[in-house]
């Protein structure tokens, strides 16, 4: 890469000591919701030439376990609002066909509980599982914790054993249903009522097993009117008795503002920064020595507008399964985007303790597949695949002095946004994203307060066509390439970023 005549300049320091907090695994966590082809033609096909015993294809394991997912959030997303259970355990060829009215599609119950746990047990990631409480309350949520966790000794532990699984499936996260602030959700209610049903439900599964992990419903998005103020009623009611409160945040390119489009990690900043606050306002009301935690168990880049215009399935004789819905083709400029918003949760680490890209498979997912044929990875694979291999141990504070510009939605924001994280190692991550659509950005460090000598890789994700993507007849367009500038001069460090890119640069002890 030639470095430009005209190129800007940020400077930053690499301090061990500027800690954010510990970087938990499920910060790499993911959602497989049954909508569209996530799960039917997605994660399962057993016509597949690469299905194994189970109908699920081998390839897209393979894919899973190198984007190295950690827990994953199930069934539902608004599908689950309108899911019982006990549809998808038992027999197959017994499972009934239902109509799904999130997405208007028909479930054919194939793939449920016992099947979805073996295939995490295969690919060696954590079930997360939400309840009902859209159409459903606290007793099926109080009989599905028991079908799942109970050992032994009463008819839903016993119906669970008869269904080929003795030991139980000891799930630890439980979502107190999904964006219950929605009006488009199945038994959409208002905060005070949902925080009232919340805390009751909390509660009833805290007398089955007070070492739960509950997550409340939070806002389904910072753009709602109600933002803010649902957080504050429904914690005022359940702060005690669950874990987390969700967030849940999407992003995509609006009448063609890149410039905004690529600050979207300014919005998801502020989000989490408002829950923190409101969190912590009912903290101290309360009088409680209890932090909550944020689980931000949906955020991605989704083309929602297109799949509201074009998309949207309707007729009330029309129930298709696993039809094609919100399977978003990912550019380079999508994958930078993405990228700043893996900066955004790690820069919260020590409150976002959790969280979950929307989605896996087909459904605005990072991996991609084609029945019958292959299976390939989108542009926004390769940061989440890079940063939960490598963004280990404590997230670093990263102050970045760099130019701004200008944009209609954020105002002046900075062209360089960073995050690093160290391990007790000493190995060093550091992602960088580079929002100039036409400059790149030379980027300085100081890195003396780290010790010792240290070896480099940098790669970077960028393309001189920010709309280049991986499609079925070019599933390799895009990928990372190596970043041959990044430097190491005694206790300086540089690295160039050329224009709307994302890069991590790993820093490694010893010669």
């Amino acid at each position: 890469m030639e470095p430009r005549e005209h190129m800007l300049h940020a400077r930053l320091a690499l301090d061990p000591a500027a800690t954010v907090g510990a970087v938990n695994p499920r910060l790499f966590g993911s959602f497989v919701e049954h909508l569209g082809r996530s799960v039917y033609d997605g994660i399962y096909e057993p016509a597949h030439p690469s299905a194994d015993e189970n109908g699920f294809r081998r390839d897209v394991i393979e894919l899973v376990r190198e984007l190295g997912v950690t827990t994953i959030r199930y069934p539902g997303g608004n599908f689950v609002s309108g899911f019982r259970w006990e549809d998808s355990v038992g027999p197959k060829e017994s499972r009934p066909r239902r109509v799904d009215l999130a997405w208007h599609s028909t479930e054919t119950n194939e793939v449920g509980i016992h099947e979805f746990s073996q295939w995490l047990e295969n690919i060696g990631s954590e079930l997360m599982l939400a309840v009902n409480l859209g159409t459903r309350g606290t007793l099926e949520a109080l009989d599905l914790l028991e079908y799942a966790n109970l050992p032994s000794g009463s008819a839903l532990a016993d119906q669970r054993a008869a269904n080929g699984r003795s030991a139980p499936f000891d799930v630890r996260m439980w979502c107190l249903g999904n964006e219950m602030d929605g009006p488009w959700q199945l038994g959409h209610r208002s905060a005070d009522d949902y925080g009232k049903l919340a805390a009751q439900t909390a509660r009833a599964m805290r007398s089955f097993d007070p070492s739960v992990e509950l997550v409340v419903c939070g806002s389904s998005s910072a753009s709602m009117p109600t933002f803010g103020e649902w957080e504050r009623t429904v914690l005022s009611h359940t702060y005690d008795v669950v874990d987390y409160i969700s967030c849940h945040a999407y992003y995509e390119l609006k009448n063609g503002d890149v410039g905004s489009f690529l600050a979207s990690g300014v919005n998801m900043d502020h989000f989490i920064e408002s829950v923190v606050a409101t969190a912590d306002h009912v903290k101290a009301v309360r009088g409680s020595d209890k932090t909550m935690a944020i689980s931000f168990d949906e955020w991605n880049v989704w083309y929602n507008e297109r799949f509201e215009t074009l998309d949207k399935i309707t007729g009330v004789d029309n129930w298709p399964v696993a039809p094609r819905l919100l399977e978003d083709v990912y550019t380079v400029a999508d994958a930078v985007v993405f990228g700043s918003l893996l900066i955004s949760l790690l820069k919260h680490a020590d409150r976002v303790t959790s969280a979950s890209l929307a989605q896996l498979v087909n459904v605005i997912a990072p991996i991609m597949t084609e029945p019958g044929g292959p299976a390939w990875r989108q542009t926004t694979f390769f940061p989440f695949a890079a940063a939960a291999s490598n963004a280990r141990g404590t997230a670093l504070r990263i102050t970045v002095d760099t130019d701004h510009y200008e944009t209609d939605v954020y105002g002046a924001v900075p062209v360089v946004d960073a995050v690093a994280t160290i391990d007790e190692a000493s190995n060093v991550a550091l992602y960088l994203v580079n929002r100039s659509q036409d400059e790149s950005v030379e980027v300085t460090a100081e890195i003396g307060r780290l010790n010792g000598t240290y070896s480099l890789i940098a790669q970077s994700l960028h393309d001189d066509d920010i709309f280049a993507a991986n499609t079925l007849a070019n599933p390799e367009r895009v990928a990372p390439r190596d970043n041959s500038t990044a430097r190491i001069d005694g206790e300086h460090f540089s690295v160039t970023l050329p224009p709307v890119s994302w890069t991590e640069v790993l820093f490694s002890p010893g010669e």
